[in-house]
């Protein structure tokens, strides 16, 4: 399963591509306006501390602004994959934009019925929000496996899975066993992914250890 980072903060996507297990990043317009910057100069400067898919958001509502936003983002680097809403008029953007040969992000998918409106009209990825439908008492990580089913009926779909809106490791840990093909991770749950108390402890009893025998 790919890993791709969910933030649009540069010195931490480079703190974490340094890990060697960042596959691409996921950003948005919220994320990148946090900051201050020029949108486009964020994506470029992503783009060029990791070589794998960076997900760059339109923020228009109808088709063709989305394509008059898309043009100029695309053309930032051959690895940026464009965003859309789950609308019909991102679904129409997406049917354009992979027509041309540029790769889509359908984003703010929260049934299997559209997930597969998504495949259908080109989807290379289909983010479902798991995290959100837990905040309303749902199971998000039931969507992910019903989408994935459904999915797996049809051979010349060629759309990936993004489990999206992650909120704990356990959420990567069930889409790494249903079989997601991404999972998008902010920052502190990369670093919850990483730790175990089994490991600190058995990091200190070598440290000890090693001491000791120094000392022999």
């Amino acid at each position: 399963m790919q890993i791709f980072l969910d933030t649009a903060e540069v010195e931490s996507i480079r703190k974490y591509a340094a890990w060697g297990v960042i596959d691409g990043v996921t950003t948005n317009p919220s994320l990148i306006a946090r900051s201050g910057r020029v949108f486009e100069d964020v994506i470029a400067e992503i783009c060029g501390i990791v070589e794998g898919p960076i997900s760059a958001e339109v923020t228009a509502l109808d088709t063709a602004g989305m394509l008059e936003q898309a043009a100029p983002l695309a053309a930032i680097a051959p690895n940026v994959i464009i965003k859309v809403p789950l609308t019909p008029e991102g679904l129409r953007a997406t049917q354009v934009l992979t027509g041309g040969g540029t790769k889509v992000n359908v984003t703010l998918c929260f049934s299997a019925t559209q997930a597969l409106l998504a495949a259908k009209a080109g989807a290379t990825y289909v983010s479902p929000f798991v995290g959100r439908l837990d905040d309303r008492g749902e199971c998000g990580m039931d969507l992910i496996e019903q989408i994935l089913q459904v999915y797996s009926h049809y051979g010349d779909f060629r759309t990936q899975v993004l489990v999206a809106s992650v909120r704990s490791a356990d959420h990567v840990r069930q889409a790494g066993l249903l079989g997601a093909d991404v999972c998008t991770v902010p920052p502190k749950i990369l670093d919850e992914m990483i730790q175990h108390d089994l490991t600190d402890s058995g990091l200190a009893a070598f440290l000890k250890d090693w001491e000791s025998a120094r000392k022999a």
